[in-house]
């Protein structure tokens, strides 16, 4: 019986052999479907990245066992007036490993004496960004744009070995927080103030009751945001 010609030189079968293994070891992004048309998305494949795409229910971007919550520069400072980003930090709570990358610094500074438009004092995103960091426990990563934000994450699932498991739900809020979490959307009511009011007052319907004068001595000139109430939309 005739051998079979082996058609491929040593060199040839090693070199695929090489592409094989490459392949093999793509590293895996995983990244949620609203981020699906974003450039990072774009450049984390163009990076050699096996990018897949899932619903997360807490962040945008998971390698391996980091969770990544990323906004760009405008976001960041727009779920800080809006409270999104409280919600989102206490979502990340669930899991060891998270990162918060803000993106665009490059382009749009964080902060500036443009009251105008930035609308928030900068002062006010130290402090946010401090919180982040001491209280939430969330380390913070400024990148220049999206393709230095897409370096990062590839050099992150390069490094990392452990893969985190997806069994996780959003956090339900009990009813204590649910009720803070109401008092606090009112503008300029922070948890400490929202606490005083409930500690003074008990519930949302008395708080919402109560004279300009009683409030006032709660949490002083801040009760003025309660005049809302009775305004016409």
């Amino acid at each position: 019986m005739k051998s079979i010609l082996d058609i491929f030189s040593k060199s040839e079968k090693e070199e695929r052999q090489s592409v094989k293994e490459i392949n093999l070891v793509k590293p895996k992004i995983i990244v949620d479907l609203h981020e699906k048309n974003s450039l990072v998305a774009s450049e984390l494949a163009s990076l050699g990245c096996n990018v897949e795409f899932k619903h997360l229910h807490i962040g945008d971007y998971i390698v391996k066992d980091v969770v990544i919550e990323r906004k760009t520069v405008s976001d960041f400072i727009g779920s800080m007036i809006n409270r999104r980003l409280i919600n989102q930090l206490q979502q990340m709570q669930q899991v060891q490993n998270k990162l918060l990358i803000i993106e665009g610094i490059e382009e749009q500074e964080l902060y500036s004496s443009d009251k105008e438009n930035n609308k928030v004092n900068e002062n006010a995103i130290r402090g946010m960004m401090l919180s982040i960091v001491l209280s939430f426990q969330v380390p913070i990563i400024l990148t220049k744009n999206y393709e230095d934000t897409a370096s990062f994450l590839s050099v992150l699932a390069k490094k990392r070995e452990k893969e985190l498991n997806l069994n996780f739900k959003k956090k339900s809020r009990n009813v204590k927080e649910q009720i803070q979490y109401i008092i606090e959307g009112f503008p300029g009511i922070g948890p400490k103030t929202a606490k005083k009011l409930l500690k003074e007052f008990k519930t949302i319907k008395n708080i919402i009751n109560a004279s300009e004068e009683d409030l006032q001595k709660t949490i002083g000139k801040k009760a003025d945001i309660f005049k809302l109430i009775d305004k016409n939309y």
